[in-house]
């Protein structure tokens, strides 16, 4: 049928696996983040700016790279690979195939880019509601749990049944 999407026939990913392929990689990111900070708090001790923005700088900071990071991997494992670490661990994938860089870049950008702005006070209570929203949405959305990253960049996780 020329109106059936790629994943038709793909079993889409329960919303349990996809969860626990983002702790899995939150774990990973979250060390990189207090690396960061303990390293970007030596560095603002030693300049002294620690007492600027009341000495949440290095938090600050450190979210934005680890959340920069986060999304740029995010980005490229799709795009490379069609899924990351996290998903290679519970066996499951983007589909389909093949899906254009820019578009996952968008999905990037929206899931799990906010991570960015974490530490900001006041903007990390909107970035928390956000990635909370995109999680309801994946829950809500019956049979195919697509999220809004999803329907952006026109893609699906399905069980990687190879």
């Amino acid at each position: 049928m020329a109106g059936t999407p790629p994943w038709a026939d793909a079993v889409p990913a329960e919303w349990w696996e996809r969860l626990a392929a983002r702790i899995i990689e939150a774990l990973v990111f979250g060390i990189l983040y207090y690396i960061l900070f303990i390293a970007l708090w030596a560095v603002f001790r030693t300049v002294g700016m620690m007492d600027a923005f009341g000495g949440r700088l290095p938090g600050v900071f450190a979210w934005a790279l680890a959340g920069l990071g986060y999304t740029g991997y995010d980005w490229w494992a799709h795009w490379r690979h069609g899924r990351t670490f996290g998903q290679a661990i519970m066996r499951i994938r983007l589909s389909p195939p093949g899906v254009r860089a820019r578009a996952l870049l968008k999905r990037s950008l929206l899931y799990p880019g906010p991570v960015m702005l974490m530490g900001i006070p006041v903007v990390n209570l909107v970035a928390g509601m956000l990635l909370f929203g995109i999680g309801m949405l994946i829950l809500i959305d019956k049979p195919l749990e697509r999220g809004p990253h999803d329907r952006l960049a026109g893609t699906h996780v399905v069980k990687d049944l190879r």
